[in-house]
């Protein structure tokens, strides 16, 4: 792996390397984002609400709800309430997630911490119903999440993930990104401690883990009953050896 040869200023101080042409990317807009599995559409009550907490429902034990700081919703009311509250924001800027096969929203996410003045948006507030998990239409929505963010001008895709759990932190390696460390005692969630793992993908790796993507999302890589053939992280793992080739 070859290193970027530091700059200095007129005092002898090791600064970052010059973004010349850089422009500030636009914000993040409520619009439809669609794939072959899934298609993304601005979190609304009237379009989603019901169908997210049948989705929702199906987890019967709750365990989506875990790592996250709100719910699980007993109620249907009080889930239509907590949608509603979300559908006016802008950051954290919630979309449902529509399996096209099912015709119905399955489960959610959101473009967070976004900073279109440093490049970076964060994925996060996932919560996949087990309709979605598992699924290629759960690994194209984030994959159609990541491709926005980087088509749109973004340098920085951050994810980022109670410590503790594991199925996210093993997602987020699946899907490309790098563990750049955990920040110790970061919040506290349902009153208990939270730890937060860090996880990032820079635009200049992009290109060769879309590639992975395509790959992976292409009907040759499934048999006739819908299982892969070869797994993402097989192909990401590929990409990421590339890139680090080509520093």
């Amino acid at each position: 792996m070859k290193g970027t040869p530091a700059e200095t200023n007129e005092h002898g101080q090791a600064i970052g390397a010059p973004l010349p042409n850089w422009q500030a990317p636009p914000a993040l807009s409520k619009t439809i984002i669609g794939g072959e599995f899934c298609r993304l559409e601005p979190l609304s009550v009237e379009s989603h609400a019901m169908q997210l907490f049948e989705a929702f429902s199906r987890d019967v034990p709750g365990r989506i709800w875990t790592y996250l700081p709100y719910g699980p919703f007993d109620d249907l009311t009080d889930f239509c309430d907590w949608v509603s509250e979300q559908a006016r924001k802008d950051d954290p800027l919630f979309y449902s997630v529509v399996d096209t096969n099912l015709g119905r929203a399955t489960g959610v996410a959101s473009f967070m911490r976004i900073s279109p003045a440093m490049g970076v948006v964060e994925i996060g507030h996932l919560n996949f119903s087990p309709l979605l998990q598992r699924t290629a239409a759960a690994t194209e929505a984030l994959y159609l999440m990541i491709d926005h963010i980087f088509e749109l001008g973004y340098r920085r895709c951050e994810w980022k993930c109670n410590a503790l759990n594991e199925a996210s932190r093993n997602a987020a390696l699946r899907l490309g990104f790098s563990y750049e460390g955990t920040f110790r005692q970061a919040a506290v969630i349902k009153g208990r401690n939270r730890d937060t793992a860090w996880f990032s993908m820079l635009d200049g790796e992009w290109p060769r883990l879309k590639t992975a993507f395509s790959a992976w999302l292409s009907p040759d890589n499934f048999t006739e009953d819908g299982r892969q053939r070869q797994s993402l992280s097989a192909f990401t793992s590929a990409a990421i050896n590339k890139n680090t080739e080509t520093l």
